[in-house]
């Protein structure tokens, strides 16, 4: 599938219209991981087309954080609380994205699901090569890239911390306090200006925290993928696709129920 051209994305009007392009893609791509997932047999584990699949999938993420981080550069605190996230996105929402250990809860889930399913096979030592056949040196490789990962969330969660306290610095208390103060008309545009450029660092600040916080995202995608053979990579990435797609889903139809329930107390 062809992805948008670098001109094709930042001629767009904003960034939840390629945002949405991008979901459209993500969903022909979990087709493709599916039919692939289904059509594989033992030995058909490390064929090349996987490979193909997985890359182009790996790809079309790396596609979303480079377009995101230049849309960052316009509008930091549109990306860092999306409009068109649900409630229920936001409440798992990090750093305007998801936690990159969850990465590894997801891994660690679905592996357990196939394991479960297919025990039968794997105690007559039927090799499944999806991820409920991880071998020890794997999760040795796994455990010690979520080590790393954790300690790498918790610096960013840190800095966050740190910057959001800065709302209470002095330039911005007292930014405050004299806009109170202040009555004249006069001052309005030279008071806006001031608004800017003690506002505008702090905003830069949250631009680098969000790149950090998305590099990371990417990087934890990457290193998983390469510990997995291709066909569990497939695995994967259906289940990080599939979990995104019907979260969103599920939160539009809490909204739906919501509106709803509202238009009939409205009516009664």
């Amino acid at each position: 599938m062809a992805s948008v051209s670098e001109n094709g994305i930042m001629g767009r009007d904003n960034f939840q219209e390629f945002f949405i392009s991008w979901k459209d893609e993500q969903n022909h791509y979990l087709h493709d991981l599916i039919t692939a997932s289904r059509a594989s047999t033992p030995v058909a584990l490390t064929d090349p087309s996987l490979c193909g699949l997985v890359d182009r999938a790996v790809a079309h993420y790396e596609e979303y954080y480079k377009t995101k981080t230049k849309w960052a550069k316009k509008d930091v605190l549109l990306l860092l609380s999306p409009p068109w996230n649900t409630p229920l996105e936001d409440a798992f929402l990090w750093v305007g994205g998801w936690r990159p250990t969850t990465a590894f809860h997801l891994l660690y889930s679905k592996s357990g699901l196939q394991f479960e399913a297919n025990l039968s096979d794997l105690v007559k030592g039927v090799k499944t090569g999806d991820l409920g056949d991880l071998s020890s040196d794997q999760l040795g490789l796994i455990d010690q890239l979520q080590r790393i990962t954790i300690q790498e969330e918790r610096k960013i969660t840190e800095k966050v911390a740190k910057h959001q306290e800065r709302v209470a610095d002095m330039e911005m208390v007292e930014l405050s306090h004299d806009l109170s103060e202040s009555t004249r008309i006069e001052g309005e545009s030279d008071e806006a200006g001031r608004v800017d450029s003690i506002l505008k660092p702090k905003e830069e600040g949250f631009q680098m925290i969000l790149q950090s916080a998305d590099d990371l995202r990417m990087r934890t995608i990457k290193a998983v993928v390469n510990i997995l053979s291709p066909i569990q990579a497939v695995h994967f990435l259906i289940a990080a696709a599939e979990l995104q797609l019907r979260l969103h889903d599920w939160g539009k139809e809490k909204e739906e129920k919501q509106a709803n329930n509202i238009n009939i107390q409205a009516a009664s």
